[in-house]
């Protein structure tokens, strides 16, 4: 190096250091570098709040979609935040309500802000000369020592250490154990895919406990006044509650009674009821032949429907018809006793029935029969 470029570059040196000390010189980052997107015919500014800015400089890249679109002119503070300002490229065009966040390009890569459109309500406006991202959309991404601190925590006053234990304590509890384990998980798999296969069922019962619970939610007044007018009701019950405890054990008690009773008679009743069995069945038998009889209970021994012919003036025509068969005899006076068919089984044994049917005459009755003489001789 000739002596001349080394006192030029001392030259260059000094004034560069006296416009540090006269000027506020920073560093390069405090002049705009040529080549930096955002400089350009056209480009505007946007303004940013950011929460920390602390690996942001100057003339960083500004990004959108992993694309350099602009770059940081300006960093302030403001309150108790950064403000950051931006230029970017004209053909930008990103929503008024997008998101700023503070990104790395690489693990150990430099700084850069990240614009995007928001992902969690729908994208209005545009971005314009002068537009500023407040600070409730900005934010930053975790950094490479935040990362290292993290996995540091975890791997040494974390929980990993722990697994071992775990892993440990698993193989102490499960050991001996595996075939109620399987079965264990066999019975979950079977109780799961039974399940799956009711998820419709239980869709349905769902929705029909929502219809429910709406119908009741729409007839709230009405159960509210039926609760009011239970209320009494209950209050009765609550001062009745010795009574009634009362009225259950007497009824627990009749009922042991009763089984009791019978159980200890139960034999008594089922021969009765054997022996009722034939009664029953002549009277099933006899048809509407009894109940129609009744009917002429009142007019004895004048059948009713022919009474108004048979009964004229002071006296009375009757006819009696007997009828003496054994058979007819065993039937009417013997059925359903322990001598029933004596009387047919001597008929056998005779070998002849009874005559038929006897026809009488007339029987006079005294006082009915007889016409009684009169003024003017018999009638």
């Amino acid at each position: 190096m000739t002596v001349r470029r080394i006192a030029t570059l001392v030259v260059v040196l000094g004034l560069v250091a006296a416009c540090g000390t006269g000027c506020g010189w920073r560093g390069l980052n405090s002049l705009p570098l040529p080549g930096t997107a955002g400089h350009g015919p056209g480009s505007y500014a946007v303004r940013i709040q950011m929460p920390d800015v602390s690996t942001v400089q100057r003339n960083s890249p500004v990004l959108v979609n992993d694309v350099t679109v602009g770059s940081v002119t300006d960093i302030a503070l403001e309150g108790q935040h950064a403000l950051v300002t931006v230029r970017l490229e004209r053909g930008v065009h990103l929503p008024e309500n997008a998101t700023a966040e503070v990104g790395q390009t690489s693990l150990l890569g430099s700084a850069h802000i990240e614009l995007a459109a928001p992902a969690t309500e729908p994208a209005h406006g545009a971005l314009h000369d002068g537009s500023l991202i407040p600070l409730t959309r900005a934010g930053s991404f975790p950094t490479t020592e935040q990362t290292l601190s993290s996995m540091s925590l975890v791997l040494s006053g974390g929980g990993l250490a722990q697994i071992r234990d775990i892993s440990t304590e698993l193989n102490a509890a499960l050991s001996g154990r595996e075939g109620a384990v399987r079965d264990l998980l066999a019975k979950l798999d079977t109780l799961m895919r039974g399940l799956d296969d009711q998820k419709q069922d239980i869709v349905d019962a769902i929705t029909g406990l929502d219809a429910l619970s709406s119908r009741l939610a729409a007839h709230h007044d009405e159960i509210s006044t039926a609760i009011t007018h239970l209320d009494p009701a209950l209050i009765v019950i609550r001062n009745r509650r010795a009574d009634l405890t009362h009225a259950l054990t007497g009824l627990g008690d009749l009922g042991r009674t009763a089984n009791a009773l019978i159980g200890n008679t139960r034999d008594d009743i089922t021969a009765e009821l054997r022996d009722l069995q034939p009664v029953l069945a002549s009277l099933a038998d006899s048809g509407a032949s009894l109940t129609e009889s009744l009917r002429y209970l009142l007019t004895y021994p004048f059948p009713i429907d022919t009474y108004a012919n048979a009964v004229r003036g002071d006296y009375a025509n009757g006819e009696v018809t007997l009828d003496l068969r054994l058979n007819t005899l065993d039937n009417a006076l013997l059925l359903g006793t322990p001598l029933q068919g004596m009387l047919t089984g001597l008929e056998a044994i005779i070998g002849h029935t009874a005559p038929g049917p006897i026809q009488t005459a007339p029987i006079p009755l005294p006082g009915l029969l007889t016409p009684a003489p009169g003024p003017g001789g018999p009638r």
